[in-house]
């Protein structure tokens, strides 16, 4: 009975180790997937510090430029305002990543809008036109991403 009782015990330990065996490959498998994302993220996080500062440099440059001129221009304002709505994407992205989508939508009204702004009189008027129907095509996505994000 004893032999038996050892016999079935010899089995059991041989099925775990088969079981574990092929738990460690799947596991090996899930580890170089952590490792994966674990190394994207490091990295993403890293070139969104590089943005932020890339801005922050930009936003010091412009800063500068306006001090050694003097004035303050319309452009100087929108450019400014760019940069600030860059800032705010990296912040949108870590606080809520379903609007994260969004905020490039955003800058890319403001930038259209700036360009209408700054160059106006100086465009052609289907030029305008076309710049326009942009800024229409960007809200209407805009719009539908964000009602697609509540669903």
């Amino acid at each position: 009975m004893s032999t038996k009782r050892n016999t079935d015990c010899s089995q059991n330990s041989e099925a775990q180790s088969t079981a574990s065996g092929s738990d460690d490959v799947s596991g090996g498998d899930s580890g170089k997937k952590t490792f994966a994302l674990a190394t994207f993220k490091v990295i993403e996080n890293l070139l969104l510090i590089i943005v932020v500062l890339m801005t922050l440099g930009g936003v010091a440059f412009e800063l500068l430029a306006i001090y050694s001129v003097q004035k303050i221009s319309l452009a100087d304002i929108l450019l400014i305002f760019l940069y600030l709505e860059v800032i705010g994407m990296v912040a949108v992205f870590y606080s809520d990543r379903r609007s994260a989508f969004v905020y490039p939508i955003f800058i890319a009204i403001t930038a259209l809008a700036r360009l209408i702004i700054l160059q106006g009189k100086d465009m052609a008027p289907e030029n305008i036109l076309y710049e326009a129907i942009a800024i229409l095509i960007l809200a209407l996505s805009a719009i539908v991403i964000i009602r697609l994000n509540r669903i």
